[in-house]
């Protein structure tokens, strides 16, 4: 069997790696409460696995997927950035969160920008979206920082999702 390369990549401050199944506990806590409904949530148990097996089996099904988001001085996990494709997703997306007290660092935008080169260096990828909750102001920021247009004829798969293209 021929093993999957997922990428590290490293920013000043932050360290992309693949997810571990020791990853989920805390992914679990936040896909499981209120946070999480920027994201379609709050899911159950079994939601929230599904959920991050997508995130992994993204990087054999298309060569991208989710990277957790590790603060290199430390190791703690503070979140994950990824690129979403499938059934769930009309295009593909950039997408990102932090899990709770690590907002308003730049964590978010340093690691979205990793990855969405990294995307267009190794993969060619060109064109990437990001799915953002009407009500998600926070990162609605974070596309703007990263160059983002709101794209309002863009397909969505929930309807009142603001689509920011990535060009």
């Amino acid at each position: 069997m021929t093993k999957l390369l997922i990428p590290i990549l490293l920013t000043d401050r932050l360290r992309l790696r693949a997810p571990v199944e020791g990853d989920f506990p805390v992914y679990q806590r936040l896909m499981t409460s209120q946070r999480a409904c920027f994201m379609g949530g709050p899911f159950d148990i079994q939601e929230a696995w599904g959920l991050f097996c997508h995130d992994i089996a993204c990087w054999s099904l298309f060569g991208h997927g989710a990277l957790m988001i590790d603060i290199m001085t430390t190791g703690e996990c503070v979140g994950q950035v990824g690129i979403n494709h499938g059934p769930l997703f009309p295009e593909k997306e950039l997408g990102w969160f932090l899990y709770d007290g690590f907002e308003g660092f730049g964590y978010a935008t340093e690691a979205s920008v990793a990855l969405r080169d990294w995307a267009r260096d190794t993969l060619g990828v060109r064109n990437l979206v990001s799915y953002i909750d009407c009500d998600n102001a926070a990162s609605a920021r974070v596309a703007i920082r990263l160059g983002a247009v709101l794209d309002l004829d863009a397909p969505r798969q929930d309807p009142e999702d603001f689509v920011y293209r990535h060009n």
